[in-house]
C-alpha cells in the first residue's frame, strides 16, 4: 500500500471491490439483471405452442445444448434401451425356432444361435457381438437366415447410435464455452478523465497462455425506452463505441487491457452526471469473442455492469510491473481502483457552460445577428438618403428638383409649350460662377422623334464644381433608369453654344416670366 502511494501520491485512496468485502455504500434493492455476471442471459422461453416441433428437427443440436446431467441420462437410456431390444430379439427367434429347450430335438439339429438358452444368454449374446468381444462359446450359424439378417441390422443401429451420441458427448466436451471462464472482467467499470476526456472503462484480463486469435471486443446499453409516438421498447438494445472507428475494439489480449469507451455528444451517456446515475436504470453488456488458439474454435466470454457497478471518480489500479527479464501481472489487483478528481456535472452541462461563459456567440446566432443589422442598416441608409436630400443648399436641392421634373416629363412623353423657358428659367437660377451652358438638343415633343441631349455645367474656372458633380451623377443615374428605347442618345463631339447676351448688356433672366423673376429676386 505504501509503494502505491508513493507512486500514486497521497490524494489517492484505494478501494477493494470485490462482492465478499464490505463496503460503506449504501443498500440499494438487487434488481433483476438481463445478463448475468457469469454471461448466462436471464432468458426464458415460454408458450411455444406449436413451435415445439423445431426442437425435434434439430435434435443434434438439442442434445448439446442441454445440461450434462440431462446429457448422460440420454445416453445411458439410450444405450440399455437398445441393448434391451436387440436381446429380445435374439431371444424370440430362438422362441420361435425351438432352441429354448434343446431335449426335443436329436443329436443332429441345428440351433440358430448355440447356447442360447434363456433371456440372458440373449442378451449376452447381444453384448459380445455389439462389443466385439467374441469369447467364442455363443455364436450364429448358417442354419439361421433370420439371425443373419438381425445380425445385420444389429451391426448398422449399433453404428448410428454410436455415431450420434458419442459425437454429441464429444462436441459437448469441448465446447469452447469453458474456454470463457478463464477470461476475467472487472467487477466494476469507471467513470473519469483520460487525455482530457471523460470515458467510461472496464478492464478484461486472459488468465491461460495460449492467445486469443482476433479478439474482438463490444458493448451494448440495455435500457428501456419510450419513443416521442409513444411507443415503449422495454430492453433497448444501444451500440457503445469502444473504437469501432480506430480499431481499438481489436484486442492483443496477452496482458490485462482497459477498454474505454469516450463520453461524447454522440454517446448515449451525455447527459450523464454524478448525480443522476444514482437515479438512472441501465446495463451495459460486455461480449468478448475471438478464436481459440488450440482447438481453433471460436469463443464468447460475457459480462454486464448494471449502474450500481459503475463507479464515479475512481480508475484501475496498475497490475503490471517489469521482473528480471519478463513482465509480472497482479491479478489480485486485478480489480480494485482509486479514486481522482472528476468533474462531476455531465458532458451536457459541459458544453451549455462553455457556451455561456465563451466571448464569441455560436455561429448560429452571429449569423441570424448580422443578417438582422444588415436590414436595419438597409432601412436606415435609405432613411438617412431621403434626410440628407432635404439637408442639402437651396440651390442644389432646386438642381435636383429641376431634374426629377426633367425625368417625370421624359417619362410622361410630351412636354408643355413652356417647358422650354422654364428650363431657361431654372438655368438662370444657377450660382454666378456658372458662365457657360452647354447644351445639346434637348427633345422639344416627344413625340415628334426628337431628342435632347444631356446638359452639361462647366465651372468658370475649369475644374469640378458642386454644380458640374451633381450634375453629371444625377444624369448617369437617369440614364440607367430610363428604359432603352428612351435613354439619352449622346450626339458625337458636341459643340459647345455660347448664349449670346441681349444688345441692352442685361442677362438672360431678365427674359424670365414674372413668376421666375420673383423666385429669383427671393433667394
Amino acid at each position: 500500500m505504501s509503494a502505491i502511494r508513493r507512486k500514486f501520491g497521497e490524494d489517492y485512496e484505494v478501494v477493494n471491490t470485490k462482492r465478499d468485502m464490505t463496503v460503506s455504500a449504501p443498500v440499494k434493492r438487487k434488481r433483476q439483471r438481463f445478463v448475468e455476471k457469469n454471461g448466462r442471459c436471464n432468458v426464458q422461453h415460454g408458450n411455444l405452442g406449436g413451435e415445439t416441433s423445431r426442437y425435434i428437427s434439430d435434435l443434434f443440436t438439442t442434445l448439446v445444448d442441454l445440461k450434462w446431467r440431462w446429457n448422460l441420462l440420454i445416453f445411458i437410456l439410450t444405450y440399455t434401451v437398445a441393448w434391451l431390444v436387440m436381446a429380445s430379439m435374439w431371444w424370440i427367434i430362438a422362441y420361435i425356432r425351438g432352441d429354448i429347450k434343446p431335449q426335443g430335438h436329436d443329436s443332429s439339429y441345428t440351433p440358430c444361435v448355440a447356447n442360447v438358452y434363456n433371456f440372458p444368454s440373449a442378451f449376452l449374446f447381444f453384448i459380445e457381438t455389439e462389443a466385439t468381444i467374441g469369447y467364442g462359446y455363443r455364436y450364429i450359424t448358417e442354419k439361421c437366415p433370420e439371425g443373419i439378417i438381425l445380425f445385420l441390422f444389429q451391426s448398422l443401429l449399433g453404428s448410428i447410435v454410436d455415431a450420434f451420441l458419442i459425437g454429441c458427448m464429444f462436441i459437448k466436451m469441448s465446447q469452447p464455452k469453458k474456454r470463457a471462464e478463464t477470461l476475467m472482467f472487472s467487477q466494476d467499470a469507471v467513470i473519469s478523465q483520460r487525455d482530457g476526456k471523460l470515458c467510461l472503462m472496464f478492464r478484461v484480463g486472459n488468465l491461460r497462455n495460449s492467445h486469443m486469435v482476433s479478439a474482438q471486443i463490444r458493448c451494448k446499453l440495455i435500457k428501456s425506452r419510450q419513443t416521442p409516438e409513444g411507443e415503449f421498447l422495454p430492453l433497448d438494445q444501444c451500440e457503445l463505441d469502444v473504437g469501432f472507428g480506430t480499431g481499438a475494439d481489436q484486442l492483443f489480449l496477452v496482458s490485462p487491457l482497459t477498454i474505454c469507451h469516450e463520453i461524447n455528444l454522440k454517446s448515449p451517456f451525455f447527459d450523464l452526471s454524478q448525480r443522476s446515475l444514482m437515479n438512472e436504470e441501465f446495463e451495459i453488456v460486455v461480449i468478448l469473442e475471438g478464436i481459440v488458439e488450440t482447438t481453433g474454435m471460436t469463443c464468447q466470454a460475457r459480462t454486464s455492469y448494471t449502474e450500481d457497478e459503475v463507479l464515479w471518480g475512481h480508475r484501475f489500479l496498475p497490475v503490471m510491473s517489469l521482473e528480471e527479464g519478463f513482465f509480472r501481472v497482479d491479478y489480485s489487483q486485478f480489480h480494485n481502483t482509486f479514486e481522482v478528481n472528476t468533474p462531476r456535472y455531465s458532458i451536457k452541462e459541459h458544453e451549455e457552460k462553455i457556451s455561456l461563459t465563451s466571448p464569441n456567440p455560436p455561429p448560429g446566432s452571429r449569423g441570424r445577428r448580422e443578417r438582422m443589422l444588415s436590414v436595419d442598416f438597409a432601412d436606415h441608409g435609405e432613411a438617412t438618403q431621403e434626410q440628407a436630400m432635404g439637408r442639402l443648399p437651396s440651390k442644389l436641392q432646386h438642381m435636383s428638383s429641376y431634374k426629377e421634373d426633367l425625368r417625370t416629363r421624359v417619362k410622361t412623353g410630351g412636354t408643355q409649350p413652356g417647358d422650354k423657358a422654364s428650363s431657361r428659367g431654372d438655368q438662370g437660377s444657377l450660382p454666378l460662377a456658372v458662365q457657360h451652358l452647354v447644351s445639346s438638343s434637348i427633345p422639344v415633343g416627344f413625340g415628334q422623334g426628337k431628342v435632347e441631349e444631356k446638359l452639361q455645367l462647366k465651372a468658370l474656372d475649369g475644374g469640378p464644381g458642386i454644380g458640374d458633380t451633381l450634375t453629371h451623377s444625377v444624369g448617369e443615374q437617369e440614364k440607367w433608369r430610363l428604359p432603352p428605347a428612351l435613354s439619352p442618345i449622346p450626339a458625337p463631339n458636341p459643340t459647345p453654344v455660347q448664349i449670346p447676351l441681349p444688345v441692352g448688356g442685361g442677362w438672360p433672366e431678365d427674359n424670365l416670366p414674372d413668376k421666375l423673376r420673383r423666385m429669383n429676386a427671393d433667394r
